[in-house]
């Protein structure tokens, strides 16, 4: 599993996340304060605070994860 942080902060972020999430055929999970979403579904996304980083546990191998950083650009932050 890796773990990093994202920032979602408009429903284009939300709605660019799920649909590179879901090119993935791995467990992806979001997690926000003490709420886990499933990092495919549009619904649960839209359900976490948008006004501050979220954790994402990307459950697939690393070169996985790395294609999926890469692919989410400026969503990712450090």
């Amino acid at each position: 599993m890796n773990c990093f942080s994202i920032v979602l902060s408009s429903m284009e972020d939300v709605q660019r996340f799920c649909s590179l999430a879901n090119q993935h055929g791995c467990d992806i999970d979001v997690c926000s304060g003490r709420y886990v979403v499933n990092g495919k579904s549009i619904m649960g996304l839209c359900s976490l605070d948008r006004t501050a980083p979220a954790a994402v546990e990307f459950h697939g191998s690393e070169e996985q994860s790395a294609a999926f950083k890469k692919a989410l650009g400026r969503l990712v932050v450090e």
